[in-house]
């Protein structure tokens, strides 16, 4: 954790997608992983009930551990829950089980959907803590918890699994997010979406790639991530594949992804 004046504002991507298995956490993970490489202090936030971010960093879940639902019920200061991943310049706010209640309490909240919005502002301001990125871990579904990560974020970031009904789940999420920008808030866009699992020796990897890039032009990275099987060894073990294996086409795909946002972000700072 490294202290910087309080000014200091990261930018939040939301890494998000309703449909399961696309993808979502192993790329919030190595992408966090690999921007925190190249110099990127990174915080991944887990706001998945599952908390596969959490535990595919090597953090445990004990009884004890304060976690995002502490943050969101308003228990606890986003600072208090945030732990070192090992990683060097990446941090983790780990999730918990409660946070599959948490769409109950937060009902009978004041500024239901702004709870994570209104921690990650007073964070820096607090604490003096710099973060480059703040990386948001979404559930797999379109509720109260990711509606409070678009509304604490600056964008969304979109991980796709090229197959058949891919185009299908993106419109639907792509409604929610504009919904989101005219009702909630105005500066959400969508930054990018990554194609994940794409296989080049399967004709419906490249026809998916070739429909959303007709859909979404530039939003979609060139950067695509491949099938791997060290990809998903690596959770298991409870490490990023770059730490896992850092010479499989996995890793070295990330390591391409973080380097392509980063570009992209740069552009859109100097534009």
């Amino acid at each position: 954790m490294t202290a910087s004046p309080p000014h200091f504002s990261p930018r939040v991507l939301a890494v998000a997608n309703q449909k399961g298995g696309v993808g979502k956490t192993t790329t919030a993970i190595n992408l966090g992983t690999a921007l925190a490489a190249v110099g990127e202090q990174v915080l991944i936030i887990d706001l998945d009930p599952q908390g596969n971010a959490s535990t595919g960093l090597g953090i445990p879940r004990t009884a004890q551990m304060r976690s995002t639902y502490h943050v969101l019920i308003g228990e606890a200061r986003l600072h208090h829950v945030i732990v070192e991943s090992g990683i060097p310049r990446l941090d983790c706010a780990p999730s918990s089980m409660d946070l599959l209640g948490a769409e109950i309490e937060l009902s009978d909240f004041d500024r239901k959907t702004f709870r994570l919005a209104d921690a990650i502002s007073v964070l820096s301001r607090e604490t003096g803590l710099r973060y480059d990125y703040i990386l948001l871990d979404c559930p797999p579904s379109l509720n109260l918890l990711t509606i409070n990560a678009f509304c604490a974020a600056d964008a969304v970031f979109v991980p796709l699994q090229c197959e058949f009904f891919a185009l299908e789940g993106l419109s639907q999420l792509l409604k929610t997010v504009e919904r989101v920008r005219v009702n909630l808030n105005p500066r959400l866009v969508i930054q990018g979406v990554v194609l994940t699992m794409y296989d080049r020796r399967n004709s419906l990897s490249e026809q998916v790639a070739e429909d959303v890039r007709s859909v979404l032009g530039d939003k979609v990275y060139e950067t695509v991530i491949p099938r791997n099987v060290r990809v998903s060894e690596a959770p298991s073990h409870g490490k990023p594949v770059l730490l896992y294996d850092n010479n499989c086409i996995g890793s070295q795909a990330y390591i391409r992804l973080a380097s392509e946002m980063i570009r992209r972000e740069r552009n859109l700072r100097v534009a």
